[in-house]
C-alpha cells in the first residue's frame, strides 16, 4: 500500500477508497475492513480496527457491540458467496478471518481463486495452513518434521486402538485425549484414571466428537504454566503480539468444568525477555522454516498454546487465528494503526511497519449466562452501566425487536481494564463488572490473582 499524502484545507472534502487515489489531492481516504466473526475476539478485532486512520469496518455477522463500532451484516459464515457478495458491493478492501471454522474449510482458498476477489487481501491461511488447528494429527507430525517440543504422543483410529490402549498404559496420568479435528471446543478430555482413559478413547472413536475424533491423538501430560503466544507473519517476517494467560474452567480456583474462556490476563509476569526469546528460536522460527518449506503460503496469526515447563516452552496445540478471550486483552495493549500493520501483512512487507506495545497491564473478566458451559437460556434483557476506566467487549450479545440489548450465547460481555499492575486492573475490571446485569449472570472472582506474586 503506498503512502497517501493528506492535504489540509482542500475544499470539497471527499473520501474515497486508498486504491483509486494515487496522486490525487485529498483530504481524507478509506479504508474498508470486514471483520468475519460475531464473538468478543471479533468485537475487540473491530474496535482496533475502526481506530485506524480511513478505516470503515464491516463485521459479519456480529453482535450489539460490533454496532457500536462498525456495520454489522448478517451473513453466516459459511456463506461464501454471500461474504463474497458483500466484499464487491461495498468495495471491501481487506478481510480478517476471526475463528477458525471457515479457514479450515477454505475461505482463503475460496478468495484466491475467484478472478472477482482477486483485489481483496484476506488474512488467514489456506487450507493446507488451516490444518495445524484444523487436524491434531497433522500439527504433531509436523512438530515432530520440523523438532519443535511438544508432549509424545500416539495416535489411534479403530484400526490400532489396541495398540493406543498399550500406549495409555505406558505414560503416565493424567492421560490426555484429543479429538483430532475441530469439535467446538469440546474435544480434548483429561482423565486420572487409566481404565476410564480406555473407555473414553473407545467411545470418541465410536464417534462421541462425530467425525472429529475419527483419529484421536493420546499424549503425554505435560506440567508447568499454560500461556498463549500470539504471531502474525507475512510467510517471510514476523512480530511477536503481546502474551496473554486464559482462564478456561468456570469456578474459581480452577474448578468445575472447562469453557471458552473466562478471562484472560497481558503481560504475563513469567514471560520474560530469556523465555520469549526461547519461544521464537525453539518454536516461531522453526515453525515458519516448516510452513515455507512445505509450500504453505501463511499470512495471519498464529496462536501458541504453550506449557511453560520451568523456563522451556514446549507446544500444547497451534491456533491459526487469534484466541478469545485473550483478544480482549491483546488488542487493547497493541499501539499504532492496526489496520496498517494488517494491510502489510496481507502484502508480505511486516518488517516496514511500526509496532509497539503498551507497558500497561490489561486484565479482562468474562461475563457468561447461567448454566454456562452446560445449559442455559438466552434472550435476557441486559442493564449496562454507565461503564467507566474499561472497555467492555461484547461476545453474546443481540438486540431485541425493540431495540434493548440482550443475550445471545454462552460468553455473554467481556470487560477489560488497564493498570500499572494486575492489581490495579484487577480493581477496576472487577468495580465495573458490577454495573452490567442480567438474569443468572456469572463470573469468575480470580482473575490474575495466581500472577500477582509472580516475578
Amino acid at each position: 500500500m503506498e503512502k497517501i499524502i493528506m492535504y489540509p484545507g482542500e475544499s470539497g472534502k471527499e473520501t474515497m477508497n486508498w486504491k483509486d487515489v494515487q496522486g490525487q489531492h485529498i483530504t481524507a481516504y478509506e479504508r474498508r475492513v470486514l471483520v468475519l466473526g460475531s464473538g468478543g475476539r471479533e468485537h475487540a478485532l473491530a474496535w482496533k480496527l475502526a481506530q485506524g486512520e480511513g478505516a470503515l469496518v464491516y463485521i459479519a455477522p456480529g453482535n450489539a457491540g460490533t454496532a457500536q463500532v462498525g456495520t454489522n451484516v448478517n451473513i453466516k459464515l459459511s456463506d461464501f458467496e454471500s461474504i463474497k457478495e458483500i466484499c464487491l458491493k461495498q468495495n471491501i478492501d481487506l478481510v480478517i478471518v476471526g475463528p477458525e471454522q471457515p479457514l479450515v474449510d477454505g475461505i482463503v482458498d475460496f478468495f484466491k481463486n475467484d478472478e472477482a476477489l482477486k483485489a481483496v487481501k484476506i488474512i488467514g491461511p489456506d487450507k493446507r495452513g488451516a490444518q495445524l488447528e484444523g487436524s491434531k494429527a497433522f500439527a504433531k507430525d509436523f512438530m515432530e518434521k520440523y523438532d519443535i517440543p511438544t508432549a509424545k504422543c500416539f495416535k489411534v483410529s479403530k484400526d490400532n486402538l489396541e495398540e493406543g490402549y498399550k500406549f495409555l498404559e505406558s505414560v503416565s496420568s493424567p492421560y490426555v485425549l484429543k479429538a483430532d479435528g475441530l469439535a467446538a471446543g469440546k474435544g480434548v478430555l483429561i482423565l486420572d484414571d487409566l481404565q476410564e482413559a480406555k473407555g473414553e478413547l473407545g467411545k470418541m472413536l465410536d464417534g462421541k466428537f462425530g467425525a472429529a475424533s475419527a483419529t484421536v491423538v493420546i499424549e503425554e501430560f505435560l506440567k508447568g504454566i499454560e500461556v498463549s503466544v500470539f504471531v502474525l507473519t507475512d510467510g517471510e517476517h514476523y512480530v511477536l503480539l503481546p502474551e496473554a494467560k486464559d482462564y478456561k474452567r468456570i469456578g474459581d480456583g480452577d474448578q468445575g468444568l472447562n469453557t471458552g474462556g473466562m478471562g484472560a490476563v497481558s503481560p504475563v509476569p513469567f514471560c520474560t525477555s530469556e523465555f520469549l526469546n526461547r519461544v521464537e528460536d525453539r518454536i516461531v522460527k522453526p515453525t515458519l522454516k516448516g510452513l515455507k518449506a512445505e509450500g504453505i503460503d501463511y499470512k495471519g496469526f498464529i496462536f501458541l498454546g504453550l506449557m511453560n515447563d520451568d523456563g522451556n516452552p514446549y507446544v500444547i496445540e497451534y491456533n491459526v487465528r487469534m484466541g478469545d478471550p485473550e483478544t480482549e486483552a491483546v488488542m487493547t495493549r497493541i499501539e499504532g494503526d492496526f489496520v496498517d500493520m494488517l494491510f502489510a501483512c496481507a502484502d508480505g512487507r511486516l518488517n516496514e511497519v511500526h509496532y509497539a506495545k503498551s507497558e500497561k497491564t490489561a486484565v479482562t473478566v468474562m461475563l457468561v449466562s447461567g448454566g454456562y458451559p452446560e445449559a442455559y437460556q438466552k434472550g435476557k434483557k441486559m442493564d449496562i452501566g454507565p461503564l467507566k476506566d474499561i472497555v467492555a467487549f461484547h461476545a453474546g450479545t443481540a438486540f431485541d425487536a425493540d431495540g434493548n440489548i440482550i443475550t445471545s450465547g454462552g460468553r455473554v460481555i467481556a470487560v477489560t481494564a488497564h493498570g500499572d499492575s494486575i492489581e490495579e486492573a484487577r480493581k477496576t475490571a472487577y468495580r465495573e463488572v458490577e454495573k452490567i446485569h442480567f438474569e443468572g449472570v456469572n463470573f469468575r472472582h480470580d482473575i490474575g490473582l495466581d500472577l500477582m506474586n509472580i516475578r
